[in-house]
Protein backbone atom coordinates (compact mmCIF):
# COMPACT_ATOMS: atom_id res chain seq x y z
CA UNK A 1 0.00 0.00 0.00
CA UNK A 2 3.02 2.55 0.66
CA UNK A 3 4.30 2.02 -3.06
CA UNK A 4 1.54 2.18 -4.50
CA UNK A 5 0.39 5.50 -2.18
CA UNK A 6 3.89 6.74 -3.57
CA UNK A 7 3.53 5.80 -6.95
CA UNK A 8 0.69 7.37 -7.40
CA UNK A 9 2.09 10.83 -5.79
CA UNK A 10 4.68 10.34 -8.00
CA UNK A 11 2.82 9.94 -11.18
CA UNK A 12 -0.11 12.15 -10.75
CA UNK A 13 0.57 14.98 -8.64
CA UNK A 14 3.11 16.73 -10.70
CA UNK A 15 5.67 17.80 -8.07
CA UNK A 16 8.36 15.93 -9.10
CA UNK A 17 8.48 13.63 -5.69
CA UNK A 18 7.95 10.26 -4.32
CA UNK A 19 6.93 10.55 -1.08
CA UNK A 20 6.42 13.67 1.52
CA UNK A 21 5.95 12.12 4.67
CA UNK A 22 2.09 13.12 4.41
CA UNK A 23 -0.05 11.82 7.10
CA UNK A 24 -2.33 9.24 4.95
CA UNK A 25 1.08 8.12 3.32
CA UNK A 26 2.22 7.52 6.38
CA UNK A 27 -0.68 5.55 7.67
CA UNK A 28 -0.25 2.90 5.47
CA UNK A 29 3.58 2.58 5.94
CA UNK A 30 3.24 2.19 10.07
CA UNK A 31 1.41 -1.12 9.54
CA UNK A 32 4.06 -2.23 6.90
CA UNK A 33 6.41 -1.74 9.17
CA UNK A 34 4.75 -3.82 11.96
CA UNK A 35 3.82 -6.54 9.32
CA UNK A 36 7.55 -6.68 8.59
CA UNK A 37 8.14 -7.43 11.62
CA UNK A 38 5.47 -9.95 12.11
CA UNK A 39 7.03 -11.40 9.14
CA UNK A 40 10.51 -11.89 10.53
CA UNK A 41 9.49 -12.80 14.59
CA UNK A 42 6.45 -15.50 13.03
CA UNK A 43 9.94 -17.12 10.97
CA UNK A 44 11.50 -17.65 14.76
CA UNK A 45 8.23 -19.03 16.21
CA UNK A 46 8.50 -21.49 12.92
CA UNK A 47 11.62 -22.51 13.14
CA UNK A 48 12.30 -22.34 17.35
CA UNK A 49 9.09 -22.34 18.61
CA UNK A 50 10.06 -18.93 20.64
CA UNK A 51 8.76 -15.10 20.53
CA UNK A 52 5.44 -16.79 20.70
CA UNK A 53 3.60 -14.28 22.97
CA UNK A 54 5.96 -11.04 21.12
CA UNK A 55 4.37 -12.88 17.43
CA UNK A 56 0.68 -12.15 18.76
CA UNK A 57 1.09 -9.28 19.83
CA UNK A 58 2.58 -8.38 16.90
CA UNK A 59 -0.47 -9.12 15.00
CA UNK A 60 -3.05 -7.54 16.76
CA UNK A 61 -0.74 -4.19 16.92
CA UNK A 62 -0.70 -5.16 13.30
CA UNK A 63 -4.10 -5.37 12.39
CA UNK A 64 -4.82 -2.44 14.63
CA UNK A 65 -2.56 0.20 12.88
CA UNK A 66 -4.47 -1.11 9.69
CA UNK A 67 -7.50 -0.12 11.01
CA UNK A 68 -6.06 3.46 12.45
CA UNK A 69 -4.48 3.85 8.91
CA UNK A 70 -8.63 3.37 7.28
CA UNK A 71 -10.00 5.51 9.56
CA UNK A 72 -7.26 9.13 8.82
CA UNK A 73 -8.16 8.19 5.29
CA UNK A 74 -11.87 7.66 5.58
CA UNK A 75 -12.68 9.79 8.01
CA UNK A 76 -11.69 13.09 7.05
CA UNK A 77 -9.91 14.36 9.85
CA UNK A 78 -6.51 15.02 7.76
CA UNK A 79 -6.37 17.07 5.07
CA UNK A 80 -4.64 15.18 2.30
CA UNK A 81 -4.42 14.68 -1.27
CA UNK A 82 -4.54 10.81 -0.39
CA UNK A 83 -7.93 11.15 1.41
CA UNK A 84 -10.66 9.81 -0.37
CA UNK A 85 -13.61 11.10 2.73
CA UNK A 86 -14.52 13.56 4.46
CA UNK A 87 -17.71 11.62 6.15
CA UNK A 88 -17.50 12.59 10.53
CA UNK A 89 -20.30 9.49 11.02
CA UNK A 90 -18.12 7.40 8.90
CA UNK A 91 -15.16 8.10 11.42
CA UNK A 92 -17.08 7.62 14.47
CA UNK A 93 -18.47 4.34 13.36
CA UNK A 94 -14.52 3.29 12.52
CA UNK A 95 -13.65 4.86 16.10
CA UNK A 96 -15.59 2.13 17.78
CA UNK A 97 -14.30 -0.35 15.38
CA UNK A 98 -10.53 0.21 16.51
CA UNK A 99 -11.88 0.70 20.17
CA UNK A 100 -13.77 -2.88 19.93
CA UNK A 101 -10.61 -4.95 17.52
CA UNK A 102 -7.53 -2.97 19.46
CA UNK A 103 -9.02 -3.04 23.08
CA UNK A 104 -10.65 -6.93 22.95
CA UNK A 105 -7.32 -7.64 21.04
CA UNK A 106 -5.48 -6.88 23.96
CA UNK A 107 -8.17 -7.92 26.93
CA UNK A 108 -7.73 -11.40 25.32
CA UNK A 109 -3.71 -11.00 24.90
CA UNK A 110 -3.53 -10.09 28.85
CA UNK A 111 -5.80 -13.03 29.83
CA UNK A 112 -4.47 -16.08 27.52
CA UNK A 113 -0.81 -14.52 26.81
CA UNK A 114 0.66 -16.44 30.29
CA UNK A 115 -0.57 -19.41 29.09
CA UNK A 116 1.76 -19.32 25.82
CA UNK A 117 5.67 -20.87 26.40
CA UNK A 118 8.23 -18.91 26.51
CA UNK A 119 10.11 -20.65 24.03
CA UNK A 120 13.92 -21.67 23.86
CA UNK A 121 16.42 -19.83 25.07
CA UNK A 122 18.80 -18.16 22.74
CA UNK A 123 21.86 -16.36 23.03
CA UNK A 124 22.09 -12.22 22.10
CA UNK A 125 24.26 -13.49 19.24
CA UNK A 126 22.11 -15.21 16.72
CA UNK A 127 19.16 -15.76 14.20
CA UNK A 128 16.89 -15.06 17.07
CA UNK A 129 19.11 -12.53 18.31
CA UNK A 130 19.11 -10.66 14.91
CA UNK A 131 15.11 -11.14 14.50
CA UNK A 132 14.52 -9.49 17.86
CA UNK A 133 16.62 -6.85 17.05
CA UNK A 134 15.00 -6.25 13.72
CA UNK A 135 11.80 -5.93 15.51
CA UNK A 136 12.78 -3.76 17.89
CA UNK A 137 14.48 -1.09 15.25
CA UNK A 138 11.00 -1.46 13.33
CA UNK A 139 8.87 -1.07 16.19
CA UNK A 140 11.03 1.83 17.16
CA UNK A 141 10.50 3.39 13.19
CA UNK A 142 7.10 2.97 13.66
CA UNK A 143 6.78 4.81 16.66
CA UNK A 144 8.21 7.31 15.52
CA UNK A 145 6.23 7.98 12.51
CA UNK A 146 3.52 7.07 14.83
CA UNK A 147 4.29 10.17 17.21
CA UNK A 148 4.98 12.66 13.81
CA UNK A 149 1.70 11.77 12.68
CA UNK A 150 -0.30 12.14 15.44
CA UNK A 151 0.93 15.01 17.44
CA UNK A 152 -0.65 17.37 15.50
CA UNK A 153 -3.45 16.36 16.52
CA UNK A 154 -3.36 15.75 19.85
CA UNK A 155 -2.25 19.00 19.99
CA UNK A 156 -5.05 20.40 18.10
CA UNK A 157 -7.25 19.06 20.48
CA UNK A 158 -5.71 19.80 23.69
CA UNK A 159 -4.79 23.15 23.09
CA UNK A 160 -6.53 24.53 19.90
CA UNK A 161 -3.17 25.28 18.34
CA UNK A 162 -2.23 24.14 14.53
CA UNK A 163 0.60 22.69 14.21
CA UNK A 164 2.86 20.54 11.46
CA UNK A 165 5.53 18.12 11.54
CA UNK A 166 7.49 18.09 8.33
CA UNK A 167 9.85 15.50 6.49
CA UNK A 168 13.31 17.24 8.50
CA UNK A 169 11.67 15.55 11.79
CA UNK A 170 11.14 11.98 10.21
CA UNK A 171 14.69 12.50 8.01
CA UNK A 172 16.48 13.08 11.50
CA UNK A 173 14.54 10.13 13.41
CA UNK A 174 13.10 7.58 11.47
CA UNK A 175 16.58 7.16 9.14
CA UNK A 176 18.84 6.58 12.08
CA UNK A 177 16.67 4.09 13.37
CA UNK A 178 16.92 2.55 9.96
CA UNK A 179 20.16 2.05 9.49
CA UNK A 180 21.39 -0.53 12.28
CA UNK A 181 18.61 -2.54 11.08
CA UNK A 182 19.56 -2.50 7.29
CA UNK A 183 23.51 -3.60 8.74
CA UNK A 184 21.42 -6.62 10.92
CA UNK A 185 19.47 -7.41 8.23
CA UNK A 186 22.60 -8.68 6.04
CA UNK A 187 24.36 -10.54 9.59
CA UNK A 188 21.06 -12.43 11.04
CA UNK A 189 20.53 -14.63 8.07
CA UNK A 190 24.06 -15.86 7.91
CA UNK A 191 23.89 -16.49 11.82
CA UNK A 192 23.38 -20.08 13.21
CA UNK A 193 20.22 -20.60 15.28
CA UNK A 194 20.40 -20.07 19.63
CA UNK A 195 24.06 -19.15 19.60
CA UNK A 196 26.22 -18.00 16.77
CA UNK A 197 29.66 -16.90 16.19
CA UNK A 198 29.69 -12.75 15.11
CA UNK A 199 33.32 -13.36 14.01
CA UNK A 200 32.20 -16.25 11.66
CA UNK A 201 29.53 -14.55 9.84
CA UNK A 202 31.52 -11.51 9.16
CA UNK A 203 34.38 -13.32 7.84
CA UNK A 204 32.09 -14.83 5.44
CA UNK A 205 30.33 -11.42 4.58
CA UNK A 206 33.77 -10.35 3.70
CA UNK A 207 33.17 -9.60 -0.06
CA UNK A 208 29.49 -7.21 1.19
CA UNK A 209 31.87 -5.57 3.77
CA UNK A 210 34.60 -5.00 1.46
CA UNK A 211 32.00 -3.54 -1.16
CA UNK A 212 30.35 -1.64 1.30
CA UNK A 213 33.45 0.47 2.26
CA UNK A 214 34.88 0.74 -1.05
CA UNK A 215 31.10 2.25 -2.84
CA UNK A 216 31.15 5.27 -0.57
CA UNK A 217 34.75 6.13 -1.52
CA UNK A 218 34.34 5.89 -5.33
CA UNK A 219 31.25 7.98 -5.52
CA UNK A 220 32.70 10.70 -3.36
CA UNK A 221 35.82 10.68 -5.66
CA UNK A 222 33.50 11.10 -8.80
CA UNK A 223 31.50 13.60 -6.73
CA UNK A 224 33.08 15.58 -4.22
CA UNK A 225 30.35 17.21 -3.39
CA UNK A 226 28.52 14.24 -2.30
CA UNK A 227 26.51 14.84 1.33
CA UNK A 228 27.04 12.09 3.69
CA UNK A 229 23.96 10.57 4.07
CA UNK A 230 24.24 10.24 0.75
CA UNK A 231 27.76 7.79 0.91
CA UNK A 232 26.16 6.18 4.04
CA UNK A 233 22.98 5.39 1.96
CA UNK A 234 24.84 4.24 -1.14
CA UNK A 235 26.91 1.82 1.52
CA UNK A 236 24.01 0.56 2.74
CA UNK A 237 22.74 -0.72 -0.34
CA UNK A 238 25.69 -1.98 -1.79
CA UNK A 239 26.44 -3.85 1.82
CA UNK A 240 22.19 -5.00 1.40
CA UNK A 241 22.71 -6.35 -1.88
CA UNK A 242 26.21 -8.07 -1.93
CA UNK A 243 25.79 -9.31 1.41
CA UNK A 244 22.85 -11.78 -0.18
CA UNK A 245 24.59 -12.62 -3.17
CA UNK A 246 27.32 -13.52 -0.89
CA UNK A 247 25.40 -15.78 1.46
CA UNK A 248 24.17 -17.59 -1.76
CA UNK A 249 27.19 -17.86 -2.99
CA UNK A 250 28.23 -19.28 0.29
CA UNK A 251 25.69 -21.82 0.59
CA UNK A 252 26.23 -22.98 -3.25
CA UNK A 253 29.87 -23.53 -3.08
CA UNK A 254 30.90 -20.85 -5.29
CA UNK A 255 34.52 -21.05 -6.05
CA UNK A 256 34.58 -24.04 -4.84
CA UNK A 257 32.68 -26.61 -6.63
CA UNK A 258 32.25 -27.35 -10.04
CA UNK A 259 29.04 -25.09 -11.96
CA UNK A 260 27.25 -27.84 -12.36
CA UNK A 261 27.23 -28.38 -8.83
CA UNK A 262 26.56 -24.62 -7.72
CA UNK A 263 23.77 -25.03 -9.87
CA UNK A 264 22.34 -27.77 -8.46
CA UNK A 265 22.93 -26.72 -4.81
CA UNK A 266 21.06 -23.34 -5.83
CA UNK A 267 18.31 -24.67 -7.39
CA UNK A 268 17.80 -27.22 -3.87
CA UNK A 269 17.85 -24.27 -1.57
CA UNK A 270 14.44 -24.37 0.34
CA UNK A 271 11.65 -21.17 -0.53
CA UNK A 272 12.15 -19.60 2.88
CA UNK A 273 16.03 -18.76 1.79
CA UNK A 274 14.90 -17.86 -1.83
CA UNK A 275 12.35 -15.60 0.10
CA UNK A 276 14.39 -13.74 2.21
CA UNK A 277 17.45 -13.32 -0.55
CA UNK A 278 14.79 -11.74 -3.19
CA UNK A 279 13.66 -9.46 -0.54
CA UNK A 280 16.75 -8.39 1.12
CA UNK A 281 18.01 -7.58 -2.15
CA UNK A 282 14.72 -5.85 -3.15
CA UNK A 283 15.12 -3.68 0.24
CA UNK A 284 18.86 -3.01 -1.02
CA UNK A 285 17.84 -2.11 -4.83
CA UNK A 286 15.24 0.55 -2.71
CA UNK A 287 17.71 2.01 -0.92
CA UNK A 288 20.09 2.59 -3.98
CA UNK A 289 16.96 4.30 -5.31
CA UNK A 290 16.18 6.32 -2.80
CA UNK A 291 19.39 7.92 -1.78
CA UNK A 292 20.88 8.64 -5.88
CA UNK A 293 16.95 10.34 -6.96
CA UNK A 294 17.09 12.62 -3.58
CA UNK A 295 20.85 13.17 -3.30
CA UNK A 296 21.38 14.30 -7.37
CA UNK A 297 18.51 15.15 -8.59
CA UNK A 298 18.05 17.92 -11.19
CA UNK A 299 15.09 20.63 -11.00
CA UNK A 300 14.49 23.73 -13.07
CA UNK A 301 10.93 25.54 -12.79
CA UNK A 302 10.87 27.86 -16.13
CA UNK A 303 8.35 29.70 -17.45
CA UNK A 304 8.96 29.14 -21.26
CA UNK A 305 7.69 30.63 -24.44
CA UNK A 306 6.92 29.18 -27.85
CA UNK A 307 10.17 28.34 -29.33
CA UNK A 308 12.35 28.72 -25.60
CA UNK A 309 14.25 26.12 -24.28
CA UNK A 310 16.12 25.18 -20.96
CA UNK A 311 18.62 22.31 -19.78
CA UNK A 312 18.26 19.50 -17.60
CA UNK A 313 20.91 16.66 -16.85
CA UNK A 314 22.18 17.33 -20.46
CA UNK A 315 19.20 17.97 -22.16
CA UNK A 316 17.25 20.43 -24.14
CA UNK A 317 13.75 21.26 -23.41
CA UNK A 318 12.30 22.96 -25.70
CA UNK A 319 8.26 24.21 -26.01
CA UNK A 320 6.93 24.08 -28.99
CA UNK A 321 3.24 24.70 -28.42
CA UNK A 322 0.35 24.46 -26.26
CA UNK A 323 -3.49 23.02 -27.59
CA UNK A 324 -6.03 23.01 -25.62
CA UNK A 325 -9.94 21.12 -26.44
CA UNK A 326 -12.52 19.16 -24.33
CA UNK A 327 -11.74 15.67 -23.79
CA UNK A 328 -14.82 13.52 -22.41
CA UNK A 329 -15.12 15.01 -19.01
CA UNK A 330 -12.57 17.64 -18.27
CA UNK A 331 -10.92 20.17 -20.09
CA UNK A 332 -7.12 19.83 -21.38
CA UNK A 333 -4.46 21.95 -22.02
CA UNK A 334 -1.12 20.19 -23.99
CA UNK A 335 2.01 20.95 -24.30
CA UNK A 336 4.30 19.82 -26.89
CA UNK A 337 7.94 19.55 -25.67
CA UNK A 338 10.57 18.30 -27.94
CA UNK A 339 13.54 16.56 -26.03
CA UNK A 340 17.01 16.74 -27.65
CA UNK A 341 20.25 15.10 -26.18
CA UNK A 342 23.78 14.52 -27.86
CA UNK A 343 23.73 11.13 -29.63
CA UNK A 344 20.24 10.61 -29.52
CA UNK A 345 17.13 10.92 -31.58
CA UNK A 346 15.07 13.41 -30.56
CA UNK A 347 11.69 13.09 -28.66
CA UNK A 348 8.58 14.64 -28.03
CA UNK A 349 6.66 14.61 -24.22
CA UNK A 350 3.50 15.94 -23.97
CA UNK A 351 2.35 16.85 -20.19
CA UNK A 352 -1.11 18.27 -19.58
CA UNK A 353 -2.90 20.27 -16.78
CA UNK A 354 -6.71 18.65 -16.83
CA UNK A 355 -9.68 20.48 -15.50
CA UNK A 356 -12.76 18.70 -14.44
CA UNK A 357 -15.89 20.68 -14.49
CA UNK A 358 -18.07 18.67 -12.30
CA UNK A 359 -15.89 17.93 -9.34
CA UNK A 360 -14.41 21.35 -9.79
CA UNK A 361 -10.70 20.03 -9.78
CA UNK A 362 -7.12 20.03 -11.52
CA UNK A 363 -5.10 17.83 -11.65
CA UNK A 364 -1.33 16.86 -13.64
CA UNK A 365 -1.17 14.92 -16.24
CA UNK A 366 2.78 14.23 -15.96
CA UNK A 367 5.05 13.14 -19.13
CA UNK A 368 7.69 10.95 -18.13
CA UNK A 369 10.79 9.21 -20.76
CA UNK A 370 12.45 6.68 -18.52
CA UNK A 371 14.67 3.88 -19.53
CA UNK A 372 14.76 2.37 -15.89
CA UNK A 373 17.78 4.46 -14.43
CA UNK A 374 16.17 7.51 -14.76
CA UNK A 375 13.29 9.30 -15.29
CA UNK A 376 13.05 12.88 -17.13
CA UNK A 377 9.78 14.27 -15.44
CA UNK A 378 7.50 16.86 -17.00
CA UNK A 379 4.89 18.83 -15.43
CA UNK A 380 3.04 21.95 -17.15
CA UNK A 381 2.42 24.56 -15.07
CA UNK A 382 0.40 28.07 -15.06
CA UNK A 383 -0.05 29.91 -17.56
CA UNK A 384 1.67 34.08 -17.23
CA UNK A 385 -0.69 35.42 -19.21
CA UNK A 386 1.86 36.77 -21.76
CA UNK A 387 2.32 33.76 -23.98
CA UNK A 388 4.44 31.73 -21.31
CA UNK A 389 3.72 28.83 -19.40
CA UNK A 390 5.12 27.41 -16.17
CA UNK A 391 7.42 24.35 -16.95
CA UNK A 392 8.63 21.61 -14.11
CA UNK A 393 11.38 19.42 -15.14
CA UNK A 394 13.03 17.12 -13.11
CA UNK A 395 15.73 14.57 -13.58
CA UNK A 396 15.26 11.86 -10.86
CA UNK A 397 18.16 9.13 -11.25
CA UNK A 398 17.18 5.65 -10.32
CA UNK A 399 13.88 6.86 -9.04
CA UNK A 400 12.56 3.47 -10.88
CA UNK A 401 14.61 1.44 -8.72
CA UNK A 402 12.58 2.00 -5.74
CA UNK A 403 9.17 0.16 -7.15
CA UNK A 404 11.15 -2.00 -8.38
CA UNK A 405 12.67 -2.83 -5.45
CA UNK A 406 9.28 -2.78 -2.98
CA UNK A 407 8.24 -5.07 -5.70
CA UNK A 408 11.38 -7.67 -5.00
CA UNK A 409 10.58 -7.05 -1.44
CA UNK A 410 7.04 -8.34 -2.28
CA UNK A 411 7.78 -10.85 -4.28
CA UNK A 412 10.02 -12.61 -1.77
CA UNK A 413 7.68 -12.06 1.60
CA UNK A 414 5.41 -14.39 -0.94
CA UNK A 415 7.78 -16.73 -1.62
CA UNK A 416 8.68 -17.17 2.05
CA UNK A 417 5.21 -17.66 2.99
CA UNK A 418 4.68 -20.21 0.40
CA UNK A 419 7.12 -22.56 1.98
CA UNK A 420 5.65 -21.83 5.08
CA UNK A 421 2.52 -23.20 3.83
CA UNK A 422 4.17 -26.19 2.20
CA UNK A 423 6.38 -27.19 5.29
CA UNK A 424 2.62 -26.91 7.47
CA UNK A 425 1.87 -29.43 5.89
CA UNK A 426 4.53 -32.11 6.64
CA UNK A 427 3.91 -32.47 10.56
CA UNK A 428 0.12 -33.22 9.99
CA UNK A 429 1.53 -35.70 7.46
CA UNK A 430 3.42 -37.62 9.64
CA UNK A 431 0.97 -37.60 12.36
CA UNK A 432 -1.48 -39.08 10.33
CA UNK A 433 1.08 -41.35 8.47
CA UNK A 434 2.05 -42.52 12.20
CA UNK A 435 -1.59 -42.70 13.65
CA UNK A 436 -2.63 -44.82 10.57
CA UNK A 437 0.77 -47.46 10.96
CA UNK A 438 -0.77 -47.42 14.77
CA UNK A 439 -4.12 -48.97 13.80
CA UNK A 440 -2.61 -51.19 11.36
CA UNK A 441 -0.16 -52.37 13.96
CA UNK A 442 -3.22 -53.01 16.38
CA UNK A 443 -5.40 -54.87 13.83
Amino acid sequence: MSASRSWWAYYVLGWGGWWYWDPVENASFMPWLLGTALLHSAAAVEKRETLQRWTVLLAILTFGMSLIGTFLVRSGVLTSVHSFAVDPTRGVFILVLIALVIGGGLVLYALRAPGLETGNPFAPVSREGALVLNNLLLCAGMATVFLGTFYPLFAEVWSGAKLSVGPQYFDATFVPILMPGIIAMVIGPVLAWRRGNLRAALRRLTPAVIGALLAPGIVYAIDRAAPPAALAGVALAVWAMLGVLTDLADRSGAARQPLGTIWRRLRHLPRGTWGYAIAHFGVGVLIAGVTVSTAWRSERIETLRLGESIEIAGRTLRLVGVTEGDVANYHAQRAQIVVERPGSAPMTLYPERRWYPVARSQTTNTAIATNGLGDLYLALGDPDGQGGWVLRAYYNPLVPWIWFGAILAALGGLVALSDRRLRLRLPAARSSLVVTSAGSADN
